[in-house]
């Protein structure tokens, strides 16, 4: 493979990230089955793994580090913090100190990480959403004092929206603090938005990107068609919602993607190669993070490495999707002074 810098930090990683989230009770419980997965991956040449704490409360994590005995220092290891380990991700309650980005929640929960994942020091440590309660300072000096104490190697964010990026780096520069070299943005053929100013942001400090869903959640993995049901998913199962083929929204993406998959078929190649072909192909990004729950998913993702997709068929797709734009309105971004009415109504008596 055509190893890439992650972000000018010297550390090389191949164009494919393995994710891990679907192993464990999100997607395959059977722990040798992941590991087989992960083996598989990294015999392909794949050289970077990404999970986080939140994947299955741990489950994970763990089902890594057992895939990863014996074989730790040929792998750039990636986790993330942020999301409650006390509560399942959206269950009301829970310890509000079990989670967020705070110095007292980094400090604590990096050592989880590091017992679950059976090593000495994470490559990439990674914020996985913004957190309102917290000062970005607070955040960004915990994760220096980490990287300098050897138990991280390097510190990046996930879904943070560009101003926040900005921010950061300032931050970093007047501080004078180890600063952000990854971000984590969704992108796909269905969710082009962060083309507008997440990817030249990302460009402009040199950060490195590794891109999540780029099957967009399964649109894209040739499954839902025109005339056909929605297929049953672990996905659709936790997000109904999501796949509801009933809704606007939904319909919309199924419009898009049944003219995706003809685009596919008339250049001669599979939706899922087309799909993440199109995501390496920006010149922002470093690897998508792909995440296969079987090895059949796995093997058909891999050789979207080899595919290079032409003028022509890059412009069709923006006819199909125009650049910066998000089929079905499914921002996952979202935005506390948009929700919360007190944050955009002066004060009144």
């Amino acid at each position: 493979m055509d190893y890439r810098n992650l972000g000018h930090t010297g550390m090389y990683v191949s164009p494919l990230c393995l994710g891990a989230m679907m192993f464990g009770a999100w997607g395959e419980p059977d722990h040798d089955a992941s590991v087989a997965v992960i083996h598989r991956a990294l015999d392909a040449g794949i050289n970077v793994i990404d999970t986080a704490d939140v994947y299955a409360q741990g489950e994970s994590e763990t089902i890594v580090g057992l895939a990863l005995k014996g074989r730790r220092d040929d792998v750039i290891l990636a986790t993330k913090f942020h999301g409650p380990m006390d509560v399942a991700m959206g269950a009301p309650g829970g310890d509000p100190n079990l989670r967020g980005n705070s110095r007292r929640w980094i400090v604590q929960e990096v050592e989880a990480s590091l017992r679950r994942l059976q090593t000495d020091w994470i490559d990439l440590y990674q914020v996985h959403r913004p957190d309102t309660g917290t000062d970005d300072d607070e955040t960004i000096a915990a994760l220096s004092d980490l990287q300098q104490q050897g138990k991280i190697r390097a510190f990046g964010s996930s879904t943070f929206p560009a101003y926040r990026m900005v921010e950061d780096q300032w931050i970093s520069e007047r501080r004078g603090l180890a600063r952000f070299v990854t971000e984590q943005p969704p992108y796909s053929l269905l969710y082009r938005g962060v083309e507008r100013d997440v990817l030249p942001v990302a460009e402009r400090y040199r950060m490195g990107v590794l891109p999540w869903s780029p099957l967009a959640g399964g649109w894209l993995t040739g499954r839902f068609r025109a005339g056909q049901d929605a297929p049953e998913t672990n996905r659709a199962k936790r997000m109904p919602g999501r796949y509801d083929l009933s809704l606007p929204e939904n319909r919309a993406k199924l419009d898009a993607v049944e003219q995706l998959a003809l685009l596919a078929e008339d250049a001669g190649l599979s939706l899922v190669h087309l799909a993440i072909a199109f995501v390496l192909q920006h010149p922002a990004v470093t690897a998508p993070i792909i995440g296969p729950r079987t090895m059949e998913q796995l093997e058909t993702q891999l050789g979207a490495v080899d595919v290079r997709l032409s003028s022509d068929v890059l412009d069709r797709i923006d006819e199909i999707v125009p650049p910066g734009t998000i089929v079905g309105g499914d921002d996952v971004y979202g935005s506390d002074a948009i929700s919360d009415p007190f944050l955009r109504r002066r004060r009144t008596a």
